[in-house]
């Protein structure tokens, strides 16, 4: 198919707000669409997508003969308006699918697709019923905007994520309101490139709610003025509207990318209360081993494989040409295809969770000194009859620092799999250890630890981290969680300890699929932060984010064990 390529197309809103967009169309006769609206700029290189990129090629569709459409969000780039995060988004949505179907060139259908922010138009248009719509392809995003991004999902602020991505996106809007003649103050813009450029200096300064990155003071002091899951959260939470979404969805992250958790959520709940047999029965899930801009599964501390090449345009243009075009499949695609690591094989699924998962408790034990890597403390199958315990200190003057994980930026030593020696050695990291492994335990899915603990203050953090020893001594994170305990019973009502009064709680370790194998051993990691990965809590009680570090105080925690408070972590195990 030949196409007519036509830059900063006008598109009128509802609001007479003008947006643009840039449109590949058929020379001749009619296509379906597919639709992508972005805040970053519809030319930038990145959205051309392709091998190793979270975002399809363009090319992959337009051979593929389907219609393209590129759109700067409201307040972006060559578009019109204020940008506020998700607030236009289902509007302008609507407004943009009528225009695509009022085209002479358009068959009357459209599916979307994207990665990360774009993902959340995608699922804005899902939940409304908006005519036309056939199919929807996020990747590296979630419909959860609290506990799945800017929140963990138990309740600490997500930090080094805040500080990047704010100070970026205010920065493009100040240089916008310079060339528009709509301010002369470069201060503010130099103050935002600054943080942006040196996030790691950004990320030290307290109070929180004081930083650069306030700009000209928009949406990032309501996130950091509502802590809570409150009604301003669940206004945006679109995954509390799974079942108004009709069409399927094809869902694509990584096992460490910010939204991984999340994102498998909104599969989960699509499968099970998507609002048409279409949406339950035909949405997909893929998961690699990749954060959520790196899709080369290469780390300086892992190696997922030579042939581990990611281009997610086949599977994107096949999903598409069924759902659009009614074309069935050379194959059946796989309901869920995952990455699985140690084995470092991709594998198909039936279902998530697996059918065949059985979850394994894997009990604290130690002779009281669980501190570091070298430390007694140890993971058994068996409860042990005997009660212990562990403890440390969290200074937040000298908090434990990130290494790896899931989270933004994806800078080197900060984000995927790490070697923890950076980490483990320090006095207020416990390390509990299993025995070396005679025969291979393939852990997949959601990952909890369920331990009683207490505090000297009225709160505080709780970190916890699955890790895979390897026989050359490497120790490689998989998974990880917080729990901010003022949230140990709600993240909408939170509440404050009593000091020394011993809680049972669960810290949520998101998802993770990988193969502990023969010589390896099994390890948590406990602790009471992971900064900037998390701000650090001021365990005062307090607004943390209004708080400066001489304002916070230290913290003696305990982790109990055995006996009538059975600690233990609680693996996905699957055994084939």
């Amino acid at each position: 198919m030949n196409h007519v390529f036509e830059r900063d197309v006008p598109m009128t809103m509802r609001d007479g707000v003008t947006l643009r967009a840039d449109v590949w169309r058929p020379a001749e006769g009619t296509a379906p669409t597919l639709l992508l609206r972005t805040p970053y700029g519809k030319q930038a290189t990145l959205f051309g997508g392709g091998p190793n990129n979270p975002i399809p090629s363009l090319l992959s569709f337009l051979h593929a003969g389907y219609a393209v459409v590129f759109q700067d969000v409201r307040g972006a780039f060559a578009s019109e308006g204020d940008f506020v995060p998700k607030r236009d988004d289902i509007d302008d949505g609507r407004d943009t699918a009528a225009w695509i179907l009022e085209q002479e060139w358009s068959d009357g259908t459209f599916g979307t697709y994207g990665a990360s922010y774009t993902g959340m138009p995608q699922w804005a248009l899902a939940t409304t019923s908006t005519p036309g719509l056939k199919a929807i392809a996020p990747s590296v995003a979630a419909a959860n905007w609290h506990s799945g991004l800017w929140y963990s999902e138990g309740g600490a602020l997500s930090l080094s994520l805040l500080t990047s991505w704010t100070a970026t996106m205010y920065a493009v809007a100040e240089q916008r309101a310079l060339e528009r003649g709509e301010t002369s103050d470069t201060a503010a813009l130099q103050r935002l490139v600054a943080v942006a450029v040196a996030q790691r200096e950004a990320n030290e300064a307290t109070p929180v709610a004081d930083l650069a990155l306030r700009g000209r003071g928009r949406w990032a002091d309501d996130w950091l003025a509502h802590p809570d899951l409150d009604d301003y959260w669940r206004a945006q939470d679109w995954s509390r509207s799974m079942s108004s979404v009709l069409v399927p969805a094809l869902s694509s992250t990584g096992w460490y990318d910010v939204k991984v958790h999340a994102q498998v959520a909104d599969f989960v709940r699509l499968r099970t209360h998507g609002g048409s047999p279409e949406a339950r029965e035909q949405s997909r899930l893929v998961i690699g081993p990749w954060d959520h801009v790196n899709l080369t599964g290469s780390y300086p501390d892992r190696y997922f494989g030579p042939f581990l090449t990611a281009d997610l345009s086949v599977s994107h243009v096949e999903f598409f040409d069924q759902h659009l075009r009614g074309r069935t499949p050379p194959a059946p695609a796989p309901r869920v295809r995952i990455f699985v690591m140690g084995i470092d094989q991709w594998r198909d699924e039936t279902d998530w969770p697996l059918p065949d998962t059985r979850y394994t408790d894997y009990h604290l034990t130690s002779g009281g000194a669980a501190n570091t890597r070298d430390g007694d403390g140890s993971l058994q199958l068996d409860p042990p009859a005997t009660e212990g315990s562990d403890g440390f200190r969290y200074d937040p003057r000298d908090p434990v620092p990130t290494a790896g994980g899931s989270l933004l930026p994806a800078l080197p030593g900060l984000v995927g799999p790490v070697d923890q020696k950076v980490v483990d050695g320090r006095d207020d990291v416990l390390c509990f250890t299993g025995p070396v492994l005679t025969e291979p335990v393939e852990v997949t899915g959601f990952v909890e630890l369920k331990v009683f603990v207490s505090a000297s203050t009225v709160d505080t953090d709780l970190t916890a981290k699955l890790v895979d020893v390897f026989p050359d001594g490497r120790a490689i994170n998989l998974c990880d969680g917080v729990l901010r305990l003022r949230y140990r019973n709600s993240l909408a009502e939170p509440e404050l300890m009593t000091p020394g009064e011993v809680y049972e709680v669960t810290v949520k370790m998101s998802v993770t699929s990988n193969v502990f194998l023969p010589g390896h051993r099994i390890r948590l990691d406990v602790s009471g932060s992971n900064f900037p990965r998390y701000d650090r809590n001021s365990n005062t009680g307090g607004v943390i984010s209004s708080e400066a570090l001489d304002d916070m105080v230290a913290v003696d925690t305990t982790v109990h064990h055995g006996g009538a408070r059975p600690s233990r972590l609680v693996l996905p195990v699957v055994e084939r």
